[in-house]
């Protein structure tokens, strides 16, 4: 399991949003942290195939990212993911499921397990306009899981959410890390922490930083603030 970006780089007319980065990523949990602005949507854009880079690559295991096969390793959530308001959590995850071309008996088996691994068991039923914030990116971070992805990437899952929701979340990423490579994409430092085998640090479309930011005896925050402020 690696996923590597090759000096990627998105232009924008006269701005760069992403310049000449290059990583790699193994399993586990990866935090990219940066500031509003920073480029990090540009780049889990790129890594997912929805845009285009200027230049340089991204693949996973050799995969190219413009591939089927790749794109049947991904799994995305956006910061702003559609849903049908009418639909309920059930409803939704069965369409998906088609999508994704799987059989009716083997949507509902996967539609049932997903519910109950995102903690949606008893609200099934409910329309997701319903939902709380929540209950919304946890349904969100249900669809991601669908196909059962090697690569979870999730962009600022957290926005909105209450602080119990918040330990919900980060708990069921740091189980979800143990088997796959995820790359969580936030710029609320508590968010990785305590959960992130590595983290990077994003400024101006470059990496400035990137370590193990669980050996920083919980001085993170204060570290990143210096970083985005030289």
């Amino acid at each position: 399991m690696e996923l590597k970006v090759d000096r990627l780089t998105k232009q924008y007319k006269n701005k760069i949003a992403v310049d000449r980065m290059s990583f790699k990523l193994e399993k586990g949990v990866t935090g990219l942290l940066g500031e509003n602005g920073a480029g990090k949507t540009t780049l889990m854009r790129m890594i997912c195939g929805i845009l285009t880079p200027t230049s340089g690559e991204v693949s996973y295991d050799n995969l190219s990212v413009n591939t089927e096969e790749y794109r049947n390793i991904l799994g995305y959530l956006p910061q702003e993911f559609g849903y049908y308001p009418e639909f309920s959590g059930k409803d939704f995850l069965m369409y998906f499921c088609a999508l994704k071309g799987l059989d009716k008996k083997t949507a509902k088996a996967r539609t049932a397990e997903l519910l109950e691994l995102v903690g949606l068991k008893e609200d099934a039923g409910k329309k997701i306009s319903k939902y709380s914030g929540g209950m919304k990116r946890r349904i969100g971070i249900a669809q991601a899981l669908i196909n059962r992805p090697e690569l979870l990437v999730l962009d600022e899952p957290t926005v909105g959410l209450d602080p119990k929701e918040r330990v919900r979340f980060r708990k069921l990423i740091e189980e979800l890390g143990k088997t796959t490579v995820v790359l969580l994409s936030t710029h609320i430092v508590s968010d990785v922490e305590d959960i992130a085998d590595r983290v990077l640090i994003m400024k101006s479309g470059q990496i400035i930083w990137q370590g193990d930011g669980k050996n920083m005896d919980g001085k993170l925050e204060d570290f990143y603030l210096e970083k985005i402020d030289e």
